[in-house]
């Protein structure tokens, strides 16, 4: 049990693993959300082309 608690190196890759996951999950969430609306957007630029 000493020896767990003297040793750091674990605990330093799963905190830079944590950090990766949430770094990862910010990017999924940002191109979501950029992607539905760039999608609209060049929906409604189709549109005004198509219209005139």
């Amino acid at each position: 049990m000493r020896l767990l608690r003297q040793d750091r190196r674990g605990v330093t890759a799963l905190e830079y693993g944590l950090i990766a996951a949430l770094i990862a999950v910010a990017i999924i969430v940002s191109v979501r959300l950029l992607g539905t609306n760039i999608a609209a957007k060049f929906n409604d630029v189709a549109t005004a082309i198509g219209g005139s």
